[in-house]
């Protein structure tokens, strides 16, 4: 399958690639629909070049590992035990290459009454053993039925290392908290706001700025930074109606960050950044879920590669075009068999873009970069 060549204009696709039948399910292990990543962020490399895959379960979060950087090998699925957590889990990943797992956990008190918490657990290499769960807390401590309807978090690192987790408040405006260097955590700030329909979406520019975007019914919301630290300010709406679980953002610039999400009435992909006066559209093909995004070089040229669940057949489907010329378009090509979840982007050990995804018998599934001209993807392979 290729999907973009510098040698063109415009992408070209060609037939989508069928799924390998050399590779059968090692180690797979069936998952419900529910427990699949609700975010693309689910596929990290390490500071040592391997890549580990992340998704929540009932009681835990299952993890594979790339034995030796680039593959094709790994391990897993491992268990790393975590009762009460949510399905959606945000992952966060500093310079420092340690992977911060954050979600919501959900227990009972001993009277019965509920009691709901943001949580994170800490990786620091790759393959190796994740630190206890760690209690964040919510922005009602004294209240456990209004804490029970906050929503689930986004996480961040700061260019300093420290953590920020957000959570729609139950106005539907966003709470956040953040750690410090000593490793004590600021109170609750309420960044106000209000009609937050779905996941937040948190980045970081390359100028280490915070920014953050959330989908209400008609709009967009953000909240940015003027300087480093942890306060934010409203900025400009984005006026356009999102699928609620699709924001995802990408770095396209210096100091600058650009939004992407399925439009809620005919789910195409739209792009956005304070310089456009609207949204534009990229390609006709209808996808689900949050949009998967990688920045990288393809035959020497700045492209931001693009992955989704298409809405019709449910496989994954990529797309690529040159960084911040969404005049263009886009041309998204279908690969693989049907998946759940949201598939995922990063780039490998030996610099090949891969894209994963989860197979609807719950075992992860491969596609690594092709070593020829162009963006092409070799044939699937079941981990």
């Amino acid at each position: 399958m290729t999907v973009w060549s510098a040698r063109r204009s415009r992408r070209a696709g060609r037939p989508a690639d069928a799924p390998s039948g050399r590779s059968a399910a090692r180690g797979g292990t069936p998952l419900p629909d529910a427990s699949l990543p609700a975010t693309t962020d689910w596929l990290v490399r390490g500071k040592d070049g391997r890549l580990t895959a992340y998704a929540p379960v009932e009681g835990a979060v299952l993890r594979w590992t790339e034995r030796h950087p680039g593959g094709p090998e790994w391990t897993g699925p491992e268990t790393i035990p975590a009762p009460g957590i949510d399905p959606h889990l945000s992952i966060a990943q500093g310079a420092d290459g340690y992977v911060h797992l954050v979600a919501l956990r959900r227990t009972r008190r001993a009277d019965g009454t509920p009691a709901t918490d943001v949580v994170f657990a800490l990786q620091y290499q790759s393959g190796l053993a994740v630190r206890d769960w760690a209690v964040v807390g919510n922005p009602y401590p004294d209240d456990p039925a209004l804490a029970e309807r906050i929503g689930p978090p986004a996480a961040v690192i700061d260019s300093e290392g420290s953590l920020h987790v957000f959570v729609r408040n139950v106005g539907g405006g966003i709470c956040g908290r953040a750690s410090v260097p000593s490793g004590k955590w600021n109170k609750w700030a309420d960044l106000k706001g209000s009609g937050i329909t779905g996941p937040i979406r948190a980045s970081i520019t390359s100028d280490g700025l915070m920014e953050l975007a959330a989908p209400a019914e008609d709009h967009i919301l953000r909240w940015t930074q003027e300087t480093k630290g942890v306060k934010f300010q409203r900025a400009e709406d984005v006026p356009a109606g999102a699928e609620a679980g699709s924001l995802s953002s990408e770095r396209t610039g210096p100091g600058r960050l650009t939004h992407f999400w399925h439009d809620a009435k005919d789910g195409t992909v739209r792009a956005w950044r304070p310089s456009d006066e609207a949204p534009s559209v990229l390609g006709t093909g209808e996808g689900t879920g949050p949009v998967a995004l990688l920045r990288t070089a393809v035959d020497g040229h700045d492209c931001t590669v693009m992955a989704h669940r298409d809405a019709a057949t449910g496989r994954p489907a990529l797309a690529a075009y040159p960084t911040e010329d969404e005049a263009l378009g886009a041309t998204w090509t279908l690969t693989g068999e049907p998946c759940v979840g949201a598939p995922a982007l990063a780039v490998d050990g030996r610099g090949r873009v891969v894209m994963a995804a989860f197979g609807t018998d719950g075992t992860l599934r491969v596609a690594r970069q092709k070593p020829e001209p162009g963006l092409a993807l070799e044939a699937w392979t079941r981990v």
